[in-house]
């Protein structure tokens, strides 16, 4: 029979413990980890200056073989990729059917879906979007509309400057005469990668069609000469804002440190979207299944 004793681990103790004693213990615990962090941290402050350097040396090196084999990969793949890139457009876009003999009851519920829903896949993109969370809290209902006339998204590596490109395809729409709708970061270093600028593009809208900004009816005072409402045009909540990133000021114009910190965090969180997107537009596919609740025999499926 064992020993109650060997048996004993650490939960146990915890339960032996106050609520003062574990937290001292997790202090103590926490020193321990600091104090070995701290010893691997100054290896290399406690190495004499040259053998420093040819450490530092090797590894930047390394580095730099890294990303440059990085680089040639992606661009590798990219290529490889492209193909189903295209026919994933030409389904969605109902220029081609999916291969693959099927059954006769298949083949019969296909015709229905068809009939019901005309070709290609409705709404890809923008059921794209609207599944991943971040990108979807971009999206407003005033939205929707617009992105249903979305054809497909591409993601271009850059190299001169480094960086990327987001090109969005529509078609004929009511909301805007641009056909493609682009967005360019610009990287001082890619590896980091250090965002320079973002440029947009300038979004043609139809007269009262704009999504970025609502016009607001304002009473005019009592005893105002003017009966007329006054028009007032404020900004809002929309996606197609992605195209109108915030502007780096020039090297003439003053900042504090509150507006700069502040243009930061835009600027970040602006590069965080685009990223967000690219990743979306190489990773989401189709897959054929079962009709859904839609009765669309095709998917949507997002890789992680």
């Amino acid at each position: 029979m064992s020993n109650p004793k060997d048996n004993f681990n650490v939960a146990d103790l915890s339960a032996a413990l106050n609520a003062g004693d574990r937290a001292d213990l997790v202090n103590v615990l926490k020193n321990k980890l600091q104090d070995l962090t701290g010893k691997h941290t100054n290896l290399l402050e406690n190495l004499s200056p040259n053998v420093r350097k040819r450490v530092e040396s090797q590894y930047d090196d390394l580095e730099a073989k890294f990303f440059e084999e990085r680089a040639a990969l992606e661009a590798k793949y990219q290529k490889l990729y492209q193909p189903l890139y295209t026919k994933r457009f030409d389904i969605v876009n109902g220029d081609v059917e999916v291969d693959g003999a099927v059954t006769e009851a298949a083949a019969a519920d296909q015709e229905e879906d068809k009939d019901a829903e005309g070709k290609g896949v409705p709404d890809f993109w923008c059921t794209a979007m609207k599944n991943n969370e971040v990108l979807a809290e971009e999206i407003s209902e005033r939205d929707e509309g617009a992105l249903k006339f979305l054809k497909d998204i591409k993601w271009t590596r850059i190299d001169n400057p480094k960086g990327f490109k987001l090109e969005f395809f529509f078609d004929t729409n009511p909301y805007f005469k641009n056909t493609v709708l682009t967005k360019t970061y610009n990287m001082i270093d890619e590896d980091e990668p250090i965002l320079e600028k973002a440029i947009g593009t300038e979004i043609e809208w139809y007269p009262g069609k704009c999504l970025t900004h609502k016009i607001l009816k304002k009473k005019p005072k009592k005893g105002s000469k003017n009966a007329k409402p006054i028009m007032k045009t404020e900004q809002c909540e929309s996606f197609f804002n992605f195209f109108s990133p915030p502007q780096v000021p020039g090297d003439e114009e003053d900042i504090d440190e509150d507006a700069a910190e502040e243009l930061q965090g835009m600027m970040e969180q602006d590069y965080d979207i685009g990223g967000l997107v690219g990743h979306m537009q190489q990773m989401v596919r189709l897959v054929r299944g079962h009709r859904s609740a839609s009765n669309s025999s095709h998917s949507l499926e997002l890789a992680s």
